[in-house]
C-alpha cells in the first residue's frame, strides 16, 4: 500500500491533484493520493501566494506522523516562495543566476536538508519536495493547440504557440509577475479561471505531453512512481 500526500498551496494545485495526478497515481498502484493545502491556504476566503517555510514544514511533518506509512510531497512556485530570513525556504535566496533545472535541483536539495534537520533521517526519507518552475499554468503550454482547445478557446491556439515559441521549455515561461503564465493567458482570455479552466485544459494536454515538454516536472513525477 503506498499514500502519498500532496501539499499545496492554493486551490488550482490541490484540483490538479485530484483531477489529473491521483487518476495518473492510481493506475501506478498508489492507494492514496490526497492533496493538502498548507498554511493560510486551508482558510478558503484567503487563498493564494506562498506561506512561510515554518508553516509548511510543520504541516508536512505533522500529516507524515499521523500517517507513517505515507509519503510526502510539495507542489509550489518558485517565483513566489519568500526569501527573506523570517518567511524564507531554505535554498531559495541567492539562485537567481541559475538556470531552471538548477534551481529547482538546489531548491528541493535544500528543503530535504533542513527536513532532515528537523525531524531526522527516516522522516525525511519519505518527503519528496517539488518546487515548479514558474506557475502551474506553465504546464499547459506544453501542448498550445490542446490547452486552447481545453479552455474552449481553439482560436488562441496560435497566440499560445508563440509564447510557448519564445522559451526553452514551457517551464521557463516567466520573467517578472506580470508575466507568468496565468497573467499571459489573462491577457489573450479575459475570463480565464484558473481552477476551472486551468485544469480542465491539463487533462486535455495529458500528463504524457507535459513530461514530453517540462523536465523539471517529469523528473520528479518519476521520483514519485517509482515509491510504489
Amino acid at each position: 500500500m503506498t499514500r502519498i500526500l500532496v501539499h499545496v498551496e492554493g486551490q488550482t494545485e490541490e484540483e490538479f491533484v485530484n483531477s489529473v495526478l491521483a487518476p495518473h497515481l492510481y493506475t501506478k498502484g498508489f492507494t492514496g493520493v490526497s492533496a493538502r493545502l498548507v498554511g493560510r491556504s486551508r482558510i478558503r476566503k484567503r487563498r493564494g501566494g506562498a506561506c512561510p517555510w515554518d508553516s509548511v514544514h510543520t504541516e508536512i511533518s505533522r500529516h507524515l506522523a499521523q500517517d507513517q506509512e505515507a509519503f510526502g510531497t510539495t507542489i509550489v512556485d518558485y517565483y513566489a516562495l519568500p526569501a527573506n530570513e523570517q518567511t524564507g525556504w531554505p535554498g531559495r535566496s541567492g539562485c537567481e543566476a541559475m538556470d531552471v533545472a538548477g534551481k529547482a535541483a538546489h531548491i528541493q536539495a535544500a528543503l530535504s536538508e533542513d527536513f532532515e534537520y528537523r525531524y531526522g533521517a527516516v522522516m525525511a526519507a519519505r518527503f519528496i519536495p517539488f518546487v515548479a518552475m514558474y506557475e502551474f499554468e506553465g504546464l499547459l503550454f506544453s501542448d498550445p493547440t490542446l490547452m486552447a482547445k481545453g479552455m474552449g478557446e481553439s482560436a488562441m491556439a496560435a497566440d499560445f504557440q508563440g509564447i510557448r515559441d519564445a522559451f526553452e521549455t514551457p517551464e521557463h515561461i516567466n520573467d517578472s509577475p506580470i508575466t507568468a503564465p496565468s497573467k499571459r493567458i489573462k491577457a489573450l482570455v479575459p475570463g480565464y479561471n484558473k481552477v476551472l479552466h486551468g485544469n480542465v485544459a491539463a487533462l486535455d494536454v495529458t500528463l504524457a505531453r507535459m513530461r514530453e515538454e517540462c523536465p523539471v516536472f517529469s523528473q520528479w513525477l518519476t521520483k514519485i512512481e517509482n515509491l510504489h
